[in-house]
């Protein structure tokens, strides 16, 4: 079974809830782990999501308009970079997507649709 990394600012965990939720309905044969945190993160937080993070097969980083705010989920993109662990983003909202962050530079980013996160995760 993979496990997937999901990075995501913490306003946007609806989108965290719905892409688990998906994979619920569909049934597929990867899990999900994230290290979401509401306050702020100190480097015991990152030594913990760092080793979260290398123990999984790829990062789904969930991209809104907050994201760009969001230092704990990019510190966990840069980290998952950094360990080699493959990591696409995905645009959250359609109409109103917000900047990409720079730690995705030459990484692939989509539009959130369930083949598009699942043909990611079925290619890792």
């Amino acid at each position: 079974m993979k496990n997937i990394f999901i990075s995501f600012a913490i306003e946007d965990k609806f989108a965290r809830d719905h892409l688990v939720h998906q994979a619920e309905q569909a049934r597929v044969p990867f899990s999900f782990a994230d290290m979401s945190a509401r306050e702020a993160w100190d480097n015991s937080w990152k030594t913990r999501c760092r080793e979260r993070i290398k123990q999984c097969d790829g990062v789904v980083a969930l991209l809104s308009p907050r994201t760009r705010l969001a230092d704990g989920a990019k510190w966990e993109m840069q980290c998952a970079i950094e360990e080699g662990i493959p990591i696409m983003g995905v645009h959250i909202h359609k109409d109103n997507k917000g900047q990409i962050p720079s730690e995705l530079d030459g990484e692939k980013v989509i539009e959130w649709t369930w083949d598009g996160i699942k043909r990611f995760i079925d290619g890792l």
